[in-house]
């Protein structure tokens, strides 16, 4: 042992060290450990919250149900279909379902078809300053073209209901019966059933209505007290189901409350308190994938990320729910016809891209009805704006 080597002592963890260079090197003081210890723990903090955002980004990926069969259907008639959109402006079609299958049996009986409770066709400017979301009566009688029955059995051409398009054909068949009415191209379209809904709903912590009497339907299952409150899951299902129990029990009413509680849903999702807040937005996200049936262009996250990024800034005051014109059929006074020109002017708008303007107030779309602040035509005097209370 030499002079130096009885300086520094006999260490151990030399022992292991091969080499003259190693035997010889420091050990570092303990003070200078404590960085690189740092620095791995917190590496494997960042690699474990990658690996546990990509499981949940996959969760929610799988979520999403693909219609393919829709794009198929669609394919062999293209080439009656009108010509595509704009630019960037984007047509995609909502079709809420009546569908009692599985955990829907409780809403009525199953028949093995489901029909569209609601159709609202939203129009996306190119410039994604303004969109116009346009409802389409169920009763609404139109022509709808020979469709194919999920069983491989046809349908033939016919004038009827628009709400039968969907239970002769599935979404294809509303896709084309919405393209003939309107001479829109169909760029996207969601399905979204009763459960679907109410899982959205309770994921933003419901959505305030105001009622000025009670409502009590048991058809819908509901019982809800006057005034101001916030409806989450089946109460928010009924409220918007109702029919009979509230205001005159039409259908176009009916319609004027669907869409000013879709609004007040779309302004809460909007709002920083659900977009900015990754603990309540996720919740939202899960409930909206699990919730939808897409064609391939919506089918993933990215996609959706895509399309809500690109409207996020447009103004509330810009994004109007409409109704198409429609009046009593005169053949039948329960079922709705078009107003022309107001409609042909409506749907020119949306293919030109234009927003189209809000009716006149002086403009009743039947005996006893005018417009609401939110443009909403409802009968009997009463608007949208009496249903559902402001934020």
């Amino acid at each position: 042992m030499t002079d130096a080597d009885a300086e520094r002592g006999d260490r151990p963890e030399r022992a292991a060290a091969t080499g003259p260079e190693a035997a010889d090197r420091p050990r570092p003081p303990a003070r200078r450990r404590w960085p690189r210890w740092t620095a791995m723990g917190a590496a494997a903090v960042v690699l474990a919250g990658a690996g546990v955002g990509w499981a949940l980004y996959q969760r929610l990926e799988g979520n999403i149900t693909t219609d393919v069969t829709t794009a198929e259907l669609l394919e062999r008639y293209e080439r009656e279909r009108p010509e595509p959109a704009l630019g960037r402006a984007r047509n995609i079609l909502i079709l809420g379902s009546d569908d009692r299958s599985g955990g829907n049996r409780r809403y009525g009986r199953d028949t093995g078809t489901a029909r569209s409770d609601t159709t609202i066709l939203l129009h996306l400017a190119a410039d994604r300053k303004s969109a116009t979301a346009v409802s389409v009566p169920r009763d609404l009688m139109v022509r709808i073209p020979a469709c194919e029955r999920p069983d491989g059995s046809r349908t033939k051409a016919q004038f009827a209901q628009f709400n039968w398009a969907f239970e002769f054909g599935g979404a294809a068949c509303a896709i084309r019966t919405v393209e003939r009415l309107t001479d829109i191209r169909v760029d996207h379209h969601v399905v979204i059933d009763f459960q679907g809904f109410k899982r959205l709903v309770d994921a933003i912590g419901g959505v305030e209505v105001c009622l000025p009497e009670p409502v009590r339907d048991k058809d819908a299952d509901l019982d809800l007290p006057a005034g101001r409150q916030t409806l989450r899951g089946e109460d928010a299902l009924g409220y918007v189901r109702a029919r009979q129990s509230i205001g005159n029990g039409s259908d176009t009413q009916r319609m004027a409350r669907q869409q000013a509680f879709l609004a007040s849903l779309v302004k809460k999702v909007r709002s920083n308190g659900v977009l900015m807040n990754p603990t309540r937005l996720y919740p939202v996200l899960d409930a909206a994938t699990s919730s939808i049936t897409a064609d391939a262009g919506l089918n993933s996250l990215t996609e959706l990320y895509d399309l809500v990024r690109s409207v996020r800034d447009i103004p509330d005051e810009d994004i109007r729910f409409l109704t198409v014109p429609r009046k009593p059929w005169e053949r039948n006074p329960n079922r709705d016809e078009l107003v022309q020109p107001e409609a042909d002017r409506l749907f020119a708008d949306l293919r030109a891209d234009r927003q189209p303007p809000l009716p006149e107030p002086d403009e009743p779309d039947e005996p006893g009805g005018r417009a609401g602040p939110d443009g909403n035509r409802t009968p009997g005097g009463r608007d949208a704006s009496q249903d559902v209370c402001a934020p």
